[in-house]
């Protein structure tokens, strides 16, 4: 597909980045001094930097660019998802830009955790680094050449406590778990605690919500991604309670993202496609459990039945910025992840069913902040 490649301008920056670049390896923390090895791993001495260009147009975001942060680095939060805490807007999202390094010989790239980014206006994001840190050990659910994705954060009223899940797999994907980690702060660092197949089915693409009623829900692609399963989490919001409900089965749909609107649950899905884009799907249903009713595409417009070139991540709720819901996609770019851009797109209702609308820029010219 077309955004999967890398246009000759991009290329061009790509090299004369590398070749200012220093060491860098923000995803991991303290890095060791160059070609000091663990685990058998060598850390090569030149690191690619994250700097970025021609991402915003007169203070807007390009639509399906990877944007670039307040210090002018491209945003690593891919596959991310966005919780509003005390009037800030916290988004979280894979670290594809981990420490390169030589393993058995082969120069690799490590996953680089999960980073947070903050912000008040949605527009002007400040780095925090990475709330939950990839690991150098092979036999690690987190090591660095493991998948880790999707990653999303709630927060517990009750215990105070800031909740990370993930999907968590292994190259093949036959791992198939959700992993779970804990905070006392929205920014980290994040303490792993474990990873399991909630309710001893297989969990792929996944998240996280909170209702009105502050039941927390973890919903994933299960049965091999042929069906999306809803699983009541504890009051803790730790672990799956029990209580559970296959949905959209036989559908083949994943990356489900949720929001609340007229006292109704409503999703957005994208189809089990890899990383090419597909026709989005859309449901409503009373309750988080069901049963779901299947809608139309939401999207609407040219490129509508390829979701604008993007697949569903999240859906930020109405806040201190925002009038409405905003539903969040990532622009895949599968020769080179941490490029991989972002589309941001308002959703409006009309006749019962979810619409969204391709805009070039974020926030849409003529929007107002709040």
């Amino acid at each position: 597909m077309e955004h999967t490649q890398m246009t000759r301008r991009r290329f061009t920056q790509y090299l004369a980045a590398i070749t200012a670049s220093a060491v860098v390896g923000p995803a991991w923390g303290q890095s060791r001094p160059a070609g000091q090895t663990a685990n058998g791993i060598m850390d090569l001495p030149l690191h690619e930097t994250d700097q970025g260009t021609g991402a915003q147009v007169n203070g807007h975001f390009v639509n399906g660019e990877c944007w670039l942060d307040d210090a002018g680095n491209r945003i690593q939060a891919h596959g991310g998802g966005v919780l509003i805490h005390k009037g800030v807007y916290y988004w979280y999202g894979e670290h594809r830009m981990g420490p390169v390094k030589q393993v058995d010989g082969k120069t690799v790239q490590f996953a680089g955790g999960v980073s947070c980014y903050q912000s008040t206006d949605l527009i002007n994001w400040k780095y925090n680094g990475v709330a939950l840190a990839a690991s150098d050990d092979p036999d690690h659910d987190l090591y660095g050449l493991r998948v880790l994705e999707r990653p999303k954060v709630i927060y517990n009223e009750a215990t105070k406590k800031f909740v990370l899940w993930l999907h968590v797999d292994k190259k093949n994907y036959g791992y198939a778990r959700a992993g779970v980690a804990v905070s006392d702060s929205p920014t980290g660092p994040f303490k792993y605690i474990e990873s399991f197949r909630p309710n001893g089915f297989m969990s792929r693409d996944q998240t996280i919500f909170v209702d009105r009623e502050g039941r927390g829900f973890h919903v994933g692609s299960s049965d091999e991604n042929s069906t999306g399963m809803v699983s009541l989490l504890t009051d803790d919001y730790l672990k799956p309670s029990g209580k559970f409900q296959k949905v959209f089965a036989k559908r083949f749909l994943e990356a489900f993202s949720f929001v609340e609107h007229d006292n109704r649950y409503w999703t957005i899905a994208s189809g089990c496609t890899g990383w090419k884009p597909n026709k989005a799907h859309s449901g409503v249903a009373r309750d988080m459990l069901g049963p779901w009713e299947e809608l139309p595409n939401p999207c609407v417009g040219p490129n509508a039945d390829l979701t604008f070139g993007g697949q569903s991540a999240a859906i930020i709720p109405v806040g201190p910025a925002n009038k409405t819901p905003i539903a969040m996609f990532d622009i895949w770019r599968p020769k080179d992840l941490k490029t991989s851009g972002y589309l941001w797109l308002p959703i409006r209702w009309q006749e019962n069913r979810m619409i969204i609308d391709r805009q070039p820029t974020w926030p849409p010219p003529g929007m107002k902040k709040v």
